[in-house]
């Protein structure tokens, strides 16, 4: 069975390898600190073994290996979408479930769920009715 790679950091896994420059840009973006001075702290994962996988592999993946929440994603959506729009999973209250998320605002949702200041559930439940958070 995979497992995720052993890390201290988030994950931004890369299930999709039809463009590295989008990749590569994504990554960059996301480490980058906003204008407040905050930024995500994402180990960007480009491996191609995840290649396709679902949500559902995935979320098992995440709930066999114990050591995250959440996870994020860099799937096909992601890498051809001009938003660039990052998919997140619950891999903890409600596993499976998911949203998107503009890459300027994925820092607050790392930040916040990788110590457990706030549910995934008050992020879904803020996103646009296209699914999309783009911010509080």
């Amino acid at each position: 069975m995979k497992r995720l790679p052993s890390t201290d950091n988030s994950l931004l896994l890369r299930t999709n390898f039809t463009d590295d420059l989008a990749w590569n840009s994504l990554c960059d973006v996301i480490k980058k600190p906003n204008e407040e001075g905050f930024r995500a702290y994402f180990d960007c994962v480009n491996d191609s073994s995840y290649n396709g996988l679902t949500v559902e592999r995935l979320t098992n993946i995440a709930i066999d290996d114990g050591k995250h929440s959440f996870i994020c994603v860099a799937d096909r959506i992601t890498l051809t979408d001009p938003e660039q729009l990052i998919l997140v999973i619950d891999c903890y209250d409600r596993p499976g479930q998911t949203f998107r998320v503009i890459p300027s605002e994925v820092w607050g949702i790392e930040n916040n769920l990788s110590i457990a200041n706030m549910d995934f559930e008050e992020f879904a439940n803020s996103c646009d009715p296209d699914g999309v958070f783009r911010g509080f």
